[in-house]
Formats: C-alpha cells, sequence, structure tokens
C-alpha cells in the first residue's frame, strides 16, 4: 500500500482562507512529510487545476496525484447542470493522470427527507461514476460524519454502499468518520471489504470528535495489518482533522508522516 496526503488538514475552518491557491505548498510539505502521494480538493486546487501545471509541480517534488476529492451537494434526484459542468472538468483533469482515483464526497446539507436525499446521493454518485469509468478513471465513494449529513450511520451506510453500481464505483472507507459515526472501522471494513478501493486515515477520541494520528482511539495498526494482509495496493490517504492542524496544518502533516514511518509501519507483521 502507498500513503498519501490530503488537502482537507490546510482547509479546516478558520484557516481555510489563508490556503487559497497554495496547493504546490502542500505538495512541497506532503513529499517533506515522506509521503508520496497528494488528493487535493477539486473546488480549492487554484491555479494548479490546470494539468500542466500540476504536472509540474507534482514532479518537482517528487509526489503523485493519487486521487481527487470531488464534493458536490447531489440533493436532487439528477445532477443539476452545474454539477454535470464540473465533473466534466474534474474527469477531464483525471485522464491526464493514469491512475488517479476519482473520490466522491457529498457536502454535508442536512438530514431532511433523509430517505429520498439518499437515494439522490447513489443516484448522482453512480452518474458520474459512470461517465469517470467510461473515461478509465477509478471511482470511489467516500462517506462523512458531521450532523448534517445523510452518510454518516450504520443505517446510511447499509443504504448507501449497497447502492453503488459496483461496476463503475467502490467505496472509501474514512476510518476517522466510522468511528464518529458510531461504529467499528475494521467491522465495518471486513463488512464491506468487496468494495475497498481506496482509504482514508484520521484519528478520533470523541473529544468531541478528532485526534492527531495515533493518538485517538482508533486501531491504525490493526486496520494497516488487515489491509497488508489482503494484499491492499492501493491508497492510503492521510486526512487529520485534529484541533492542532487549524493553525498547524504542517505541522499535523509532518507529524503524520513522522508517525507513519517511525511507528505504524514497524508495528506491522
Amino acid at each position: 500500500m502507498k500513503f498519501g496526503n490530503e488537502c482537507y488538514t490546510w482547509f479546516m475552518k478558520e484557516s481555510g482562507a489563508y490556503w487559497a491557491n497554495k496547493l504546490d505548498h502542500m505538495i512541497e510539505v506532503t513529499a517533506k512529510a515522506g509521503m508520496t502521494g497528494i488528493e487535493p480538493i477539486f473546488p480549492w486546487m487554484g491555479d494548479l487545476a490546470d494539468p500542466g501545471l500540476l504536472a509540474e509541480s507534482l514532479q518537482k517534488h517528487g509526489v503523485e496525484l493519487a486521487a481527487i476529492a470531488f464534493v458536490e451537494d447531489w440533493n436532487h434526484p439528477e445532477e443539476t447542470e452545474a454539477e454535470k459542468e464540473s465533473a466534466a472538468r474534474a474527469i477531464e483533469l483525471l485522464k491526464r493522470f493514469p491512475g488517479a482515483v476519482l473520490c466522491t464526497v457529498q457536502m454535508p446539507t442536512g438530514r431532511h427527507d433523509l430517505e429520498q436525499r439518499r437515494k439522490n446521493l447513489v443516484a448522482n454518485v453512480n452518474a458520474v461514476s459512470r461517465r469517470a469509468a467510461d473515461a478509465g478513471i477509478k471511482c470511489s465513494f467516500h462517506p462523512n460524519s458531521p450532523e448534517t449529513s445523510t452518510n454518516r450511520t450504520e443505517e446510511d451506510y447499509k443504504v448507501i454502499l449497497e447502492g453503488l453500481d459496483t461496476s463503475v464505483t467502490g467505496w472509501t472507507p474514512d476510518v476517522g468518520h466510522i468511528i464518529n459515526g458510531g461504529m467499528d472501522p475494521l467491522g465495518k471494513m471486513k463488512e464491506y471489504a468487496d468494495l475497498i478501493n481506496h482509504v482514508h486515515y484520521k484519528d478520533w477520541d470523541g473529544n468531541p470528535e478528532f485526534a492527531l494520528m495515533g493518538q485517538g482511539k482508533v486501531d491504525l495498526v490493526g486496520v494497516t495489518q488487515w489491509l497488508k494482509d489482503r494484499d491492499y495496493d492501493g491508497w492510503v490517504i492521510c486526512e487529520d482533522e485534529a484541533p492542532r492542524a487549524v493553525d498547524d496544518p504542517d505541522g499535523v502533516t509532518l507529524h503524520d508522516g513522522q508517525w507513519i514511518r517511525e511507528t505504524l509501519i514497524p508495528s506491522l507483521t
């Protein structure tokens, strides 16, 4: 398996605006942390949404484009024209980076009309994934766990994961979001093991939510050992949402890379 880094660590809360159009810096820090891939968020890529400029930055720092997090509302039975146009641009970008994953994520906007809105989400994700798969792009759906998310509880997971068109998309288990939604991360991963084609790591302590990697309650060693035993050869993307990341995303990213190298990997058998 390969370890990479997600850019949301830099965009948490008040610090987000400061980091606009600084993806090159994030790629540089990812490389310094010893991670070999990065997953930027599509609406927040700035100048590096240009594939030529992105390729130049990645090559300069020796980092791969692991995935793009593609975030939309998807609150209607079908995609809006704006959502379709955004998806088309993301797909065109990914066509320039063979092997990079389209990681679909729904923006949390409430749990009202939940049954219908879960159906809408599944229909929209499947539609995007079919077009991306037709372009040769691997796709994966990433649930999240804010209280306004339609895809945070065990019931949500059952409805949504079992509704995915598995011929064109897989599942990205985010271990921190799984435990934040009241589930056991490894247990849920075992339940839907055949869907996993991309993975996100964050730690959690329930105070009230996420913790610095290695300092929370997620059994990251056990999850990683299970992935290794299954010969998982995809990306493990670190998306640290510890409170410290608000003020020091660079330092948190460097900490995560060091913890992976010095604690997580040596613990595996």
